[in-house]
């Protein structure tokens, strides 16, 4: 490919080339859910955005090491460094052992995943899984002189960090400004600076979850696990950190933060950050309450839905918006969604009726091209969306007999739909689909056993006759009652 691939670099604020460190290895580390609820739309974006980086990264070549962490532990309520961890919280009021939940959500998160046809990761840690590697993580920071214990906890001194190198080099913000949003917090008297995040928490007697380490029994900071998963699968420097852009501050910031503090530099080559799901332009979350799962999405069980959307709906709606840009969530847009990839997806099952002619009237070879310009410029998945309706335009003109197609040509645009709407963009048909088509079959059998109870009734045998055997030679077993006729498909 002679154009490049161009990401968007949050730390720059700019798109840049791709270059690997150690082409045609590439490794990508992108932040997994807190599992303590059932996955919701917001977290659909980020999975489905980096599948699709994922993907296409793959299709270039590259060997892709895709690391995507879950978090079980140590993510206290509002992203703070007191109150209660979200999983413990939730394992408290359900009277379950804190695994039992993360073990729970995990597999509700996996099973959401497959369904909207998003890849496994090369790899999977767990933050409870990686305790040793985040105390010598902590450990590391000491050593350096960049935090401090205090009353059994130690927190990362942003302040002294802050005079040698530059805290908020990633969200834009300087210290002042961080201090100047920063809530005061019960218990954070132990801390010398209100910014200062705590790098391990010493565990109050009533805190399930708890390890020993050399400054009490505790457990790690929120901020530490990517660090030290990060480094310990991808190395000390590799290429894709990603995440929502709610992640940028003050989780990222703290994780360059952490990563310069213990080995001098940071570890991420490019920052790429997906921007938010909304509902009436406020973030969808699970801390707002305003979220809709994903499960609700696919039953239509939510007030706020008008019916069930299938996950290929779901997964082209969130793919027809750049990931850099919002998404509002609304009905209206869905249905429009689900109407788009229906008319796609029959265009893409015309292909195989179309008849080759001896010459082409129709220019697939520049269609190819487009849609790689598309992916080339910052994983531009709506614009290459664009570009396979202009191929299903292409096709239905075909088969209406307004074009012609050569058999090299219906070939390579099989390939073109074949390699971007599936093994990129990561739709696929579903079976959904044929369970309605049987249920519309039955409605048309009902019908016709009327039309045949009516021909009875007026002693039409003709007629009768007709519609019982040309049932019975289509497979259909036709029983007739006293009060009603039965049916059913011998297959």
């Amino acid at each position: 490919m002679e154009q490049p691939l161009l990401i968007y670099n949050t730390l720059h604020r700019q798109k840049e080339v791709f270059k690997p460190l150690h082409a045609p290895h590439v490794g990508m580390y992108v932040c997994g859910p807190t599992v303590y609820g059932d996955p919701h739309l917001g977290h659909a974006r980020p999975a489905i955005t980096f599948d699709l980086l994922f993907r296409y990264l793959k299709h270039l070549g590259y060997q892709v090491r895709y690391v995507r962490n879950i978090t079980d532990v140590g993510h206290l309520e509002h992203d703070a460094d007191e109150g209660e961890d979200k999983i413990a919280k939730k394992a408290r009021l359900e009277q379950l052992e804190p695994m039992e939940v993360a073990q729970y959500y995990a597999n509700r998160y996996h099973d959401a995943m497959r369904a909207l046809n998003v890849l496994p990761p090369s790899i999977e840690p767990q933050a409870s899984g990686h305790i040793i590697e985040q105390i010598e993580l902590v450990k590391e920071i000491l050593k350096n002189g960049y935090a401090y214990e205090s009353q059994g906890s130690v927190y990362f001194d942003v302040n002294k960090y802050n005079k040698d190198h530059h805290y908020g080099m990633l969200s834009g913000r300087n210290l002042d400004d961080v201090l100047n949003t920063t809530r005061e917090l019960d218990g954070q008297e132990e801390k010398h600076n209100p910014a200062d995040f705590a790098l391990w928490k010493k565990a109050q007697p009533e805190h399930i979850m708890r390890w020993p380490s050399p400054w009490s029994d505790g457990f790690p900071g929120w901020h530490c696990e990517c660090t030290a998963m990060g480094r310990k699968y991808l190395g000390a420097h590799f290429d894709i950190h990603g995440g929502g852009m709610d992640l940028v501050f003050p989780h990222h910031e703290c994780e360059i933060a952490q990563a310069v503090a213990s080995q001098g530099d940071d570890m991420v080559h490019y920052w790429m950050h997906n921007n938010m799901i909304t509902i009436n332009g406020q973030k969808m979350g699970k801390s707002l309450g305003n979220f809709i799962t994903l499960e609700q999405f696919f039953t239509g069980q939510h007030e706020k839905l008008t019916q069930a959307y299938t996950p290929m709906t779901i997964r082209f709606f969130i793919l027809q918006a750049h990931y850099r840009s919002t998404v509002d969530f609304s009905n209206e847009a869905l249905q429009a969604a689900e109407k788009g990839l229906a008319r796609l997806m029959d265009a893409i099952h015309e292909l195989d009726n179309l008849k080759p002619s001896t010459a082409s009237s129709v220019n697939v070879h520049a269609l190819a091209a487009k849609c790689y310009e598309a992916m080339n410029d910052d994983l531009n998945s709506p614009i290459v969306i664009a570009h396979l309706f202009d191929g299903a335009k292409m096709v239905n003109n075909i088969a209406a007999g307004n074009d012609t197609i050569s058999a090299e040509d219906l070939q390579e645009l099989k390939d073109i739909f074949q390699l971007f709407a599936f093994d990129i963009l990561g739709l696929k048909a579903e079976n959904t689909s044929d369970a309605a088509r049987e249920e519309a079959f039955g409605h048309v059998v009902d019908m016709l056993l009327e039309e045949r109870a009516k021909a009875k009734a007026n002693k039409d045998w003709a007629t009768s006759d007709k519609i019982r055997n040309e049932l019975t030679a289509l497979g259909f077993e036709i029983k007739d009652g006293k009060e009603r006729t039965e049916w059913k498909l011998n297959k």
